[in-house]
């Protein structure tokens, strides 16, 4: 195996841009959670008494994050894996970063992490790629993502005679994240999950959903033989069958929300670990409503 067998594991680094790309051209609509995370981080950071100046967009997508930060009078960078979404800003890979050291007071990323091939090595050149007391805010795809497709895909290949493929991502649980940024060199970090349930009427619908954010299988090791159309009917209907009376069945995300500072001689402290009783987060604003249920 070369050195760029690895580098490309466990995630294809080429598909990955092809599948942006493709979700670049499918629209907006579909990228419902992506603009929810985007609006719960502009949330956090509001409530941050710190003036940013240079902001970076990281997975900048159809520039939703970017174009809110710049209407609060910050000068952003846009970057992206993806060719299309890439168009007016930047393209490169997150864990290859191109910026010099202590490039922007503010890093903001939704959506993408969690397809990283080298996600410590990511989060290393962010924190470096921030000034000191820069402010790192992420969101992206969690453990325990996806029970109703999983169990689905699995009823399909038992149908086929399959031995079980990787056709879904491995997930980082929020513990994982949280011991990431400490190893990364980020002060006062943070983590913690939203659980978000989506309804979908089909199979297909959650699929497409999927596509449009660029969050379908880009593993270097996935299985390269499509389900067949019996496999596929058997998955709809394992899908379909767990539904509500109402025909649609109800799909959970868990969103994991990363924040980090860069070191600054100045900052505070963190308190005692496991002295905290309740999560700031949770005490600052009231519970989100849940998402609304999709199309057919």
């Amino acid at each position: 195996m070369t050195s760029s067998d690895i580098q490309d594991r466990p995630f294809d680094r080429a598909l990955r841009r092809l599948r942006r790309d493709r979700a670049a051209r499918l629209g907006s609509e579909t990228r419902y959670l992506h603009r929810r995370a985007a609006d719960e981080l502009l949330e956090r950071l509001d409530l941050v008494t710190r003036d940013f100046g240079e902001a970076l967009d990281l997975g900048c997508g159809d520039d939703y994050l970017g174009a809110q930060l710049r209407t609060r009078g910050l000068n952003v960078t846009s970057a992206d894996a993806g060719r299309v979404f890439a168009t007016a800003g930047m393209q490169c890979d997150e864990d290859r970063l191109p910026f010099a050291d202590a490039t922007f007071d503010l890093v903001v990323s939704v959506g993408v992490l969690d397809t990283v091939n080298d996600l410590p090595g990511a989060l290393t050149l962010i924190r470096r790629a921030l000034r000191p007391d820069g402010l790192f805010l992420a969101a992206f795809s969690g453990a325990g993502s996806l029970p109703r497709l999983r169990a689905a895909i699995r009823t399909a290949e038992e149908i086929e005679g399959r031995a079980a493929a990787p056709r879904i991502h491995p997930q980082i649980d929020v513990r994982a994240a949280g011991d990431l940024l400490g190893r990364a060199g980020f002060a006062l970090p943070v983590a913690d999950v939203e659980e978000v349930t989506v309804r979908y009427g089909s199979l297909m619908t959650l699929i497409g959903d999927l596509r449009g954010m660029a969050a379908t299988n880009m593993l270097a090791e996935r299985s390269r033989l499509p389900l067949t159309r019996l496999g596929l009917a058997a998955a709809a209907a394992a899908f379909e069958g767990a539904g509500d009376p109402d025909g649609k069945a109800g799909e959970r995300f868990s969103i994991l929300y990363l924040s980090g500072w860069a070191p600054a001689p100045d900052q505070p402290r963190p308190a005692r670990r496991g002295s905290a009783v309740a999560s700031l987060v949770d005490a600052l604003k009231p519970p989100r409503a849940a998402a609304p249920g999709r199309r057919n």
